[in-house]
């Protein structure tokens, strides 16, 4: 398909593809593509090693292409608003990050859900299971919305349904640039979950939470006492956030718009946008996702640094 693409006149062929494969043939896809000269948006995790996603920035540098990476939660207006308030200072130095993505789905030994066989295989997987599939947006989340590096972790994986080769529950204290500390809790054997993802941040000046099940909802609370819930295309929002809702006010909105607003912006700068008024996420937060893969499988209970003394 690349191939016969590239032969087309740049106004026949296609603009972008998408590769929403297993993790093991996203590299070698996008690699192609990215030699044929067509952009990419790829799924997450964005390979399956450190060096493959390292190979990718490499290529996406030196081809001038355009390349997303579909965590698609940067979509939400409300998490576009909190990121924001707290890069406005709104928050004060931030303190703490709390984020949990809990799901129950593999509870069972042999789920009913077809995707489970790829999700739970290591050589299609990658070297993680929960934390590779799920716990990969929540790190994607965090630095998102904060803006915050993780400078140290220590993780605690763990293996519930007997004979599975990949964690499927875990939890991870971080350590971030700064001072501020954070816990991120994976699972995907919490029976009764469905997508529990929520996000807490705490400054010295107030604090903002999210979660998903009220995804048009953000509360901040200040330190001198006062609480305030925002909404989804309500007055008073941030440029970002504002942009981000696409109903008005009252009227559900979600998943599929985060993922349109972030398909969005990526055409946005096809079209010849400028990528700070009209970003999205790119190879650059893949590696960066990579490197907490690596570091979370690494870990064993000790504090390690994402992306050192390792090229796996």
């Amino acid at each position: 398909m690349a191939a016969a693409e590239a032969k087309l006149p740049e106004d026949q062929r296609i603009d972008f593809v998408s590769i929403v494969t297993p993790n093991d043939s996203h590299f070698a896809i996008a690699k192609t593509f990215l030699d044929a000269g067509i952009h990419v948006v790829c799924d997450k995790p964005l390979c399956l090693t450190v060096a493959e996603a390292r190979m990718l920035q490499q290529a996406v540098a030196a081809s001038g292409l355009q390349f997303a990476v579909t965590y698609n939660y940067t979509g939400y207006p409300m998490l576009q608003e909190a990121r924001s308030l707290i890069a406005s200072g709104e928050l004060g130095a931030i303190r703490r990050v709390q984020c949990e993505y809990l799901q129950g789905w593999l509870a069972a030994p042999q789920p009913a859900n077809k995707q489970a066989a790829w999700r739970t295989d290591p050589s299609r997987a990658g070297a993680a299971g929960a934390f590779g599939d799920i716990g990969s947006h929540a790190e994607n989340l965090i630095a998102y919305v904060t803006g915050l590096t993780i400078t140290e972790l220590c993780a605690d994986l763990t293996t519930f349904v007997p004979g599975r080769a990949l964690d499927d529950d875990g939890n991870v204290l971080l350590r971030f640039a700064g001072g501020a500390r954070g816990v991120l809790s994976v699972s995907q054997i919490a029976v009764g979950r469905e997508n529990g993802l929520a996000l807490a941040v705490y400054g010295d000046r107030g604090s903002v939470s999210w979660r998903q099940r009220e995804a048009n909802s953000l509360t901040v609370r200040r330190v001198d006492g006062a609480e305030e819930v925002r909404r989804t295309g309500g007055a008073g929002l941030s440029e970002a956030a504002a942009a981000g809702a696409r109903l008005p006010a009252g009227h559900p909105e979600g998943y599929l718009e985060a993922f349109a607003n972030v398909y969005r912006n990526f055409c946005l700068c096809l079209g010849g946008a400028a990528a700070a008024e009209h970003g999205y996420p790119g190879v650059t937060d893949g590696l960066r996702g990579m490197q907490f893969i690596e570091a979370v499988v690494r870990s064993r209970g000790a504090w390690v640094t994402p992306g050192a003394d390792t090229d796996a």
